[in-house]
């Protein structure tokens, strides 16, 4: 679905993005992880249009973004901003999930709009003021007013932080669901629990490239490399490889292989 080629990128302060190369196939849930400074938020401004690359191209469905607006990019790729506050501006959370399939000229905008207020547990909210919502709610309606516009690959930046658990479980309930739906998701987070709950594959960034890119377990095992990017494992994942399990992120598998060695 989308294909980097050296793509590279500097601004005037000097910090670069050099030679960036990947590939996102259907499906995949990739999290895009690294130090603050290592290049994650401005690779993921050039994927949507935000800013362009110096050199190299981006491939979208085998187009050329370059000759597309960030409109057009949009339609496939929706963005969800760490702070909601920076991207909800209508009067009510209805209209606010409403404008973006209205300027799409899309059908059947009434029926969408509350489809995804259900499954985003905003429907009962639908006549209220955004900014009346919580921190978690109005996170959702940053996140219900992307998937209106039904994107094949989301991007979630930070999407959990600041939140309390109860609104971190529900947001994350909303992305599985839409995972088991086969919707792409590219996720930035220093939450690495939060990696580990929802991505299969590691993008590992430092100093604007890419140093490593594998399968979580993969990358969580290399001991040098987490200690280079100063990167924490999940509690339960250090647990695991104290008692030399392996990495292992779910508390039941875990169990299940302390179980069978006390056999």
């Amino acid at each position: 679905m989308l294909k980097v080629e050296d793509l590279c990128y500097e601004y005037e302060s000097g910090f670069k993005l050099k030679n960036i190369n990947f590939e996102v196939k259907g499906g995949e849930s990739i999290g895009i992880i690294g130090e603050n400074g290592s290049g994650k938020t401005t690779l993921v401004k050039n994927l949507i249009g935000l800013l362009r690359p110096k050199s190299g191209k981006i491939l979208l469905n085998g187009e050329d973004t370059s000759k597309m607006s960030v409109a057009e990019i949009a339609r496939t790729i929706g963005f969800v901003f760490q702070n909601p506050d920076n991207q909800i501006f209508a009067s009510t959370v209805k209209e606010e999930v409403s404008f973006g399939p209205q300027n799409l000229k899309m059908d059947n905008i009434e029926e969408i709009v509350e489809d995804v207020l259900k499954k985003t547990d905003l429907f009962k909210y639908k006549d209220s003021h955004p900014f009346k919502l919580s921190g978690g709610e109005k996170q959702r309606l940053a996140l219900a007013s992307i998937l209106v516009m039904n994107p094949k690959i989301l991007i979630l930046d930070e999407p959990t932080s600041g939140l309390d658990l109860r609104n971190a479980r529900k947001l994350i309930g909303i992305v599985k669901n839409l995972q088991r739906e086969g919707r792409t998701l590219i996720l930035i987070s220093h939450d690495m629990k939060l990696v580990s709950d929802l991505c299969e594959r590691i993008i590992l960034m430092k100093s604007g490239e890419i140093i490593a890119d594998g399968g979580i377990k993969e990358i969580f095992n290399d001991s040098n490399l987490l200690e280079k990017t100063r990167l924490d494992l999940p509690e339960i994942a250090k647990l695991s490889k104290i008692l030399e399990f392996g990495i292992v992120f779910d508390p039941e598998e875990l169990y299940r292989k302390w179980r069978a060695s006390n056999d």
